[in-house]
């Protein structure tokens, strides 16, 4: 837990840093000022902070799996047999797709799940977790491995970091510009001389702010299912449409056992199932959408 939390404030604190030296190196004035605000630079404010955020946790993101989730990466010459098994798949399966080969890693984790991650095609990671291995025979296990492949071959990392920039820059500077013409609002309203209330701007800002972030999470949500059914058929096209269907079908029969554990952070990693209105937060579709869908593509 001490581990998790260190890695936590390391990361926020390299962040914060690095987007800091890079506003003051690009000359970014605050945007701001006794003219009121200056539109150009709160857009480069918010694409800055916004799109680097992303992109260094993207970068971090196969340290922050590893740590997070207590992953071991398989040596290529390991002499365990379903080790062994699994680093071959991942192998072959990353030839099919005209990729480098990823590290293969294992976790211990009841929860019968795997996810791909890593800053580049040529730097990533595919890990399964043990409950995976121990109720998935070998044609459905290489199922769930085509899957992961295929969102590496896909670039899927890349193109979701850019999709969560894009809203992180869009969710500051909407809330920025709606708070300050609330705080002018609110200080004509009240004749207030000085024209502007610096109390009002952070509370809406920060109002506006959650508001926003919800909006832009089901944007989020959705484009994460639809990059779940491309690997989906990348998974068929490489592995199999059997042995995907195959792996889906068994992941419905498992998709009760939970991780005693959680980590909220790496939601994004797992296969989850919701119901109602969190649907449209689910990161991955029904499970028996994606069956349909790659029946449908036969």
């Amino acid at each position: 837990m001490v581990k998790r939390i260190f890695l936590f404030l390391a990361v926020n604190f390299l962040v914060v840093m690095t987007i800091s030296v890079l506003l003051s190196v690009l000359g970014i004035q605050p945007y701001l000022n006794a003219n009121g605000i200056n539109y150009q630079s709160l857009l480069a404010f918010c694409l800055i902070w916004g799109m680097g955020g992303a992109f260094i946790s993207l970068a971090l993101s196969k340290v922050m799996a590893k740590t997070m989730m207590g992953v071991r990466v398989i040596d290529p010459n390991t002499t365990d047999p379903t080790l062994r098994a699994l680093v071959r798949a991942v192998d072959r399966l990353a030839q099919s797709a005209g990729i480098p080969m990823p590290e293969v890693g294992i976790y211990e984790s009841p929860e019968v799940n795997a996810f791909a991650t890593g800053p580049t095609k040529r730097s990533s990671i595919v890990a399964v977790s043990t409950g995976l291995l121990q109720r998935m025979d070998q044609p459905e296990v290489e199922g769930v491995l085509s899957h992961e492949v295929a969102h590496i071959a896909n670039g899927d990392m890349v193109t979701m970091t850019l999709i969560q920039g894009v809203v992180n820059a869009f969710v500051m500077f909407l809330a920025r510009v709606i708070a300050f013409a609330a705080a002018q609002f609110f200080a004509r309203d009240r004749d207030e001389g000085e024209g502007f209330s610096y109390g009002i701007y952070f509370l809406v800002q920060f109002v506006f702010e959650i508001v926003f972030m919800l909006l832009g999470s089901i944007v989020i949500a959705w484009f994460s299912r639809m990059r779940e059914f491309r690997a989906d058929a990348g998974g068929a096209q490489i592995g199999g449409r059997e042995r995907m269907i195959g792996a889906l079908q068994a992941l419905q029969r498992t998709v009760q056992i939970q991780d005693p554990h959680p980590q909220p952070a790496i939601a994004t990693l797992k296969i989850s199932n919701p119901i109602g209105i969190m649907r449209f937060f689910a990161t991955h579709p029904p499970l028996e959408e994606r069956i349909a869908r790659l029946r449908a593509a036969a």
